[in-house]
């Protein structure tokens, strides 16, 4: 039976399954990309050297100072503002590979981007909450036992950091899977964008109730992730 009259239950989900796909591309690209660039970002931001240090410093409270929409907008538009590139010459749009709705072009490039420069501000000022929270006679233990600084951090500090960190990160990732209905600024498919487009046509509110349920679900699947990995590093006691 329809929902409306003419939107059934199973059609409604196969069109929201398509933008749910590309949510899940975000935020896995997302995470793939911030987590390692935060440590490169959070060791600048404790680097000796000044000039990288204000630097690193600058960058991560510009990108946590300003809103992510703007920072989206303002990386989607750079290639015709500033090197004057037509816009529709790059967006190539949905394509079905391997049966999969999938977003290429540079409006999932640029979306990507955005979300990678600024989570990784975030990660960055946990990480080096983590790493400063490391008591400094560790350090020095490991330099008496002949350990480089390479392997100190790697064998030492970083499995203690990573512990000590977990809830902090688990935030940050919550936060993540609800910010990708951001990505609604730049036109993107994601799941978020195609149940505005469903709610307008069809004149229906549940759909919205629907995506509800999708967030949710998708919180608490990274909820439990989170949770056995903290489990696994419970080894480790402070």
């Amino acid at each position: 039976m329809g929902l409306d009259g003419s939107l059934t239950l199973s059609t409604l989900l196969m069109r929201m399954g398509g933008g749910l796909v590309v949510t899940f591309q975000i935020f896995i690209i997302t995470l793939i990309g911030s987590l390692p660039l935060g440590v490169l970002i959070a060791l600048g931001r404790m680097s000796k050297v000044k000039p990288l240090a204000w630097f690193m410093r600058l960058y991560i409270s510009f990108m946590r100072g300003t809103p992510l929409m703007l920072q989206l907008m303002a990386i989607y538009y750079i290639p015709y503002y500033v090197f004057g590139i037509k816009l529709n010459l790059l967006n190539i749009g949905p394509m079905d590979i391997a049966g999969l709705h999938v977003e290429i072009g540079w409006v999932m490039t640029a979306c990507c981007i955005g979300f990678i420069l600024n989570y990784a501000a975030y990660f960055a000022e946990i990480y080096r909450g983590g790493i400063q929270s490391i008591a400094r006679g560790q350090y020095e233990a490991a330099e008496v036992l002949g350990y480089s600084s390479a392997q100190t951090f790697m064998k030492i500090v970083l499995p203690q950091v990573i512990k000590r960190i977990l809830p902090a990160m688990g935030n940050e990732v919550i936060t993540l899977v609800k910010d990708t209905s951001l990505a609604f600024v730049l036109a993107l498919a994601e799941m978020f964008t195609v149940v505005k487009q469903i709610v307008a046509s069809e004149v229906t509110m549940i759909p919205f109730i629907l995506a509800a349920l999708f967030y949710w679900l998708f919180t608490i699947l990274a909820e439990f992730v989170l949770g056995r990995i903290e489990k696994r590093l419970s080894y480790y006691h402070d």
